[in-house]
């Protein structure tokens, strides 16, 4: 197992009794080019009202992620300018 794919299962296995912040998992799927993964997370974040997604503007950890049309389209859902 690569040392990323065990960040993704320790989220998980923490997760089974905290809360993980879907867009920390995103930004890891992100660095990993798994990008349907990310997005999937990303929406969790919406739906969730993840507080630190308002940051993903400015965040370079979505860098990987910003030249998706779907990086645009959560910003619009969250009212954020592109």
């Amino acid at each position: 197992m690569l040392p990323r794919d065990r960040v993704i299962e320790r989220f998980r296995e923490i997760a089974k009794t905290q809360y993980v912040i879907p867009s920390f998992v995103a930004v890891v799927f992100g660095g990993m080019s798994e990008k349907d993964k990310a997005f999937a997370e990303l929406d969790k974040s919406i739906e969730l009202h993840d507080s630190w997604f308002r940051w993903a503007k400015v965040e370079p950890l979505f860098d990987p992620l910003r030249d998706d049309p779907r990086f645009k389209a959560l910003l619009k859902r969250m009212n954020l300018p592109e």
